[in-house]
């Protein structure tokens, strides 16, 4: 499931290279974070949220095949912040 969103995913934004996913599993229930550049946020919402509801049924698809539940969720991404802490600390 998490090449399937970063395959879709990284195609979409312009910063392909700071797309970060993180799966955490349960017993039936999947849910996968996203996070992107904060400028590339716009592009996969899209307009009223098309994009990402396209994604999420794209996923909901492939993953009730196997049986399990999946939940996308959009994770802001702190770059900047982690930049700031990371000159601080030399």
């Amino acid at each position: 499931m998490k090449e399937f969103v970063e395959y879709i995913v990284k195609n979409l934004v312009d910063h392909p290279d700071k797309v970060h996913i993180n799966e955490i599993g349960g017993t039936n229930t999947l849910i996968i974070e996203l996070g992107v550049e904060k400028s590339d946020i716009g592009k996969i919402i899209g307009k009223k949220g098309k994009t990402i509801n396209a994604i999420r049924t794209l996923l909901m698809s492939v993953a009730s095949r196997n049986g399990i539940r999946v939940n996308l969720e959009i994770i802001e991404d702190n770059a900047p912040a982690a930049a700031a802490t990371e000159a601080e600390a030399e």
